[in-house]
């Protein structure tokens, strides 16, 4: 297997950047070897100007025309390229946009596609953590760092370390390698990269331990008008900050079903039928490669050696028993045909003790309109013109509460026969709490030869819930 990735930039008079790389799988030690390593510029009389500044080669099977092969298929093709995979001459070419760069993955080979997306865009998150957006002048300005990335990533075409934490052990945000490393320091960095654990470096040490846990949720919501729930789910993350000394080992439960009713099996809970209705059902979770996932399918608990900083331990959707923190009822009635009355009441569903922050509801206005008229309880609301859409903001609402706004809309006459039809209104919000009813059950932490236990630790646990396509039609 391997893998062609380009980097070209389009449009205007900037130059498009390919970057080519190769994975090969079950070839020879002559197909392992480096045939060609070089760096071309190319240029064009007509269209937008392009060259070549980054070029690695593995094998030799691709040839250069694949680049110009993709400039003209999928660059500059006449249709819109929708499809993230496109075939040219038995070739395939997997690829990414960033901006006005592209990343692209080349193979004439039957490659695990997931695999191939999976690299482009942790290659994209590593340059974006070295040197910001992926721009044209950025990839330019630090193409040497460019290059020492894809040989700490990359042996032979194999994907190695692409850690983010473990690369800038030795690789400065400058892009160039230290001088005065002791022998120490190089033995550190060579058992991280070939040790088991290359997203933690040893010695760290910090005078207060502290564990911050975030989860961070987005609701998404269909409903009809008479409040019936067409489709609703909501996609989670769990991000964590860990500030730990030494190399601690954390364990993460939360309320998942499958842990609720395997103690609810093995008579560990008092009331197992009270205890699943606070249970949630996770239908997918992906983690963070530091989670032991032997241990996940064994005993259904998260335990890892986490990275030093910030990072996203899991990511996980549900859709069943939702908390939808509000619920929006909309009432239009049409007078004659050049005036509109519109109703809309929204109600907070969650505990009185709780405030929704950020709230901003979006009624949907015909394209005829020709004044409104409105009148709200709380808050502050407005007629856009330019979004065809009354904008009503709230800063703050407590739970188990209703508000209300009142519009008239005067329409102006048309020969248009087609009625209006009736956009969904939309909703934004922030609540402190977690929709899907997620529930950090403990958050521990081992750390056998340093001296400080799991109660020295300082742990934070924060839940917030956003909106994502909220929508109630009308």
């Amino acid at each position: 297997m391997h893998i062609d990735t380009d980097f070209l930039a389009e449009g205007g008079t900037a130059a498009s950047v390919p970057l080519i790389l190769q994975i090969p799988k079950n070839t020879t030690e002559r197909e392992r070897s480096i045939p060609r390593l070089f760096v071309r510029t190319l240029s064009r009389s007509e269209g937008p100007p392009w060259n070549v500044l980054i070029s690695r080669v593995y094998r030799d099977d691709i040839g250069r025309n694949a680049v110009d092969a993709f400039r003209v298929n999928v660059i500059h093709a006449r249709q819109q390229v929708r499809s993230p995979v496109t075939n040219i001459a038995r070739t395939s070419f997997f690829h990414v946009k960033r901006s006005n760069i592209w990343l692209a993955a080349v193979t004439k080979q039957n490659v695990n596609a997931a695999m191939v997306f999976e690299f482009l865009y942790k290659m994209c998150d590593v340059m974006t953590a070295y040197f910001g957006k992926i721009s044209e002048e950025n990839i330019k300005n630090n193409f040497v760092l460019i290059y020492e990335l894809l040989d700490e990533i990359l042996d032979f075409g194999y994907p190695q370390n692409s850690e983010t934490g473990a690369l800038k052990t030795f690789i400065t945000q400058q892009g160039i390698k230290g001088q005065h490393q002791t022998k120490e320091e190089q033995s550190q960095i060579t058992s991280q990269v070939t040790g088991q654990i290359g997203w933690r470096r040893e010695g760290i040490k910090y005078r207060r331990n502290e564990l911050f846990l975030d989860v961070l949720e987005s609701v998404n919501l269909l409903m009809s008008p008479q409040g019936q729930v067409l489709s609703a789910h909501v996609s989670g993350r769990v991000v964590m900050k860990s500030y730990l000394s030494g190399m601690p080992e954390c364990k993460f439960g939360m309320n998942d079903k499958i842990v609720i009713d395997k103690q609810g099996k093995g008579g560990t809970t008092d009331d197992p039928g009270k205890s699943g209705k606070q249970s949630i059902a996770i239908d997918d979770c992906t983690f963070h490669q530091c989670v032991r996932l032997s241990k996940f399918d064994s005993e259904r608990s998260i335990s890892f050696i986490p990275p030093d900083g910030e990072y996203e331990l899991m990511r996980y959707r549900t859709t069943k028993d939702i908390i939808l923190p509000f619920r929006v009822i909309p009432l239009v009635r049409e007078v004659g045909r050049t005036k509109l009355e519109v109703k809309v009441v929204i109600k907070s569903n969650f505990k009185p003790s709780l405030l929704a922050q950020k709230i901003e509801v979006r009624i949907p206005t015909p394209l005829n309109t020709s004044g409104v008229q409105v009148i709200c309880m709380k808050g502050k609301a407005k007629y856009k013109a330019s979004e065809n859409a009354i904008v009503w903001k709230i800063k703050r609402m407590a739970g188990m509460k209703e508000s209300q706004i009142s519009a008239e809309i005067e329409l102006l006459p048309t020969n248009d026969k087609k009625k209006w039809a009736r956009p969904p209104i939309s909703m934004n919000f922030e609540v402190p709490f977690a929709p899907s009813g997620l529930k950090v059950r403990y958050l521990k932490v081992f750390e056998s030869k340093l001296n400080y236990s799991d109660h020295d630790v300082i742990k934070w646990v924060r839940y917030i819930g956003r909106s994502g396509i909220y929508e109630t039609r009308c």
